[in-house]
């Protein structure tokens, strides 16, 4: 069987280096961070550019925790504008490759297949990433790096822990090159899809590298983190059975929709409840614009960090699924009662519908009113129509207009961030 090759780029600080590039800068000398001036010094830094980070400033740090000696520009993010850059780079890659090898992985890092146009172009694989980093440069201005792997995990690793230690940001490696050079490699949570909370389990037990959890004993490792163990495992061996055609064909055995928002101040119950409105009533709209329903929802509650409260979660079923702003909304507000202190200062909200399913399934029963439900979905309709139109904000609902309420500035943004309009 023919050895597959995986290319992984990465857009380096992606949306400081638009700004950068917006401005007429240089992404790798200038000082720029992108963030929202209007959240205060408080507010996380979405990037900085890779000037500053060579200072050893964090690339998510708070404002507040950028040296006050550093001189830089602070741009407001502007979404819109990074996912039009991010399709534009998209379109280089089509240059080069069939949309079927090719895997978006974030709007700045893609994944791709190159085993078959290794031959095509008569180039290697390290020559073909020169290649499409430098007409990504040519084309927008951003600069890349690049992993190469022998499977899907490597040539991530490649670029996330090998790409940064070499003049031209391209790593190599496959699975003898991975043993030699980072099996001893610190902290373990440089590898991919292995967060702090499993470094801390393992440590508890002695282990402290890839080497180490290849030499451990497997049944300890199954017993501490079940099936996942199998992945790390593979991994740390630096194996990985996944190929580009498992994740074109990956069907998920469930989905469901969610929505959240960390408040810009503190919210009493009281307002709060009014943002939960706004947010199911989104939510709804989302459903119903893509013909799905929810049998269940879940609503998390955080509250201000002065009162030291761990976040509290509670889930509510329907007796049947539903999509209705009407039907939905009692429940909500009544497993919001029942998890929520009255008291209490709110920080964080986050909502999501769970078990969703095609809306041509509903089951009826025997104590609703279908006909107002119909009503309430045409309406809905028609609203999302007019919002296609004319503009997320074009109908709202009295609600909105409240004080506390957040829904038309989140109509403005983009992924929680500012669009840039």
């Amino acid at each position: 069987m023919k050895e597959r090759m995986y290319l992984c780029i990465d857009l380096k600080s992606f949306y400081a280096s638009v700004e950068c590039v917006e401005r007429g800068l240089d992404p790798m000398t200038a000082n720029l961070a992108v963030a929202d001036p209007e959240r205060g010094k408080g507010t996380i830094c979405l990037a900085i550019s890779p000037a500053m980070k060579a200072m050893g400033i964090k690339n998510r740090c708070r404002v507040y925790q950028i040296p006050q000696y550093v001189e830089y520009i602070m741009a407001p993010p502007r979404m819109k504008l990074y996912i039009e850059y991010s399709a534009e780079i998209y379109a280089v890659y089509l240059k080069y490759f069939a949309k079927e090898d090719i895997h978006m992985y974030s709007i700045d890092e893609a994944f791709m297949d190159v085993t078959c146009y290794l031959s095509l172009y008569r180039l290697t694989a390290r020559e073909l990433a020169r290649k499409i980093m430098a007409d990504i440069r040519e084309t927008t201005g951003i600069p890349s790096a690049a992993g190469i792997g022998t499977n899907l995990y490597l040539a991530k690793v490649a670029l996330d822990i090998t790409a940064k230690h070499v003049p031209e940001n391209i790593g190599c490696l496959d699975e003898e090159s991975y043993r030699r050079t980072l099996w001893s490699h610190t902290p373990l949570t440089d590898f991919w899809r292995v967060g702090a909370g499993t470094v801390k389990r393992l440590a508890n037990v002695g282990i402290m590298t890839m080497e180490d959890i290849a030499g451990a004993d497997e049944e300890m490792l199954y017993r501490m983190f079940g099936v996942d163990a199998e992945l790390l495992i593979d991994h740390a061996w630096g194996k990985e059975s996944a190929t580009m055609a498992d994740i074109k064909s990956y069907t998920p055995q469930s989905n469901s929709l969610s929505s959240g928002q960390v408040l810009l101040r503190d919210y009493t119950f009281e307002e709060a409840s009014l943002l939960l409105k706004e947010m199911v009533d989104a939510l709804c709209l989302d459903m119903i614009d893509q013909g799905t329903m929810a049998h269940s929802f879940t609503v998390t509650v955080g509250y201000s960090y002065e009162t030291e409260l761990k976040p509290v979660s509670g889930t509510v079923s329907l007796p049947a699924a539903a999509n209705s702003y009407r039907t939905i909304m009692p429940y909500i507000l009544g497993l919001y009662g029942r998890i929520a202190q009255k008291d209490k200062p709110i920080r964080r909200l986050d909502v999501s519908c769970n078990r969703l399913v095609r809306d041509q399934y509903e089951q009826y029963d025997l104590f609703t009113d279908y006909t107002a439900v119909e009503r309430d979905r045409k309406l809905q309709r028609a609203v999302l129509d007019i919002k296609r139109r004319y503009g997320r904000n074009a109908v709202v609902r009295g609600m909105d207009l409240q004080e506390a309420g957040t829904a038309m500035e989140r109509n403005r943004q983009i992924g929680g961030h500012r669009s840039g309009e």
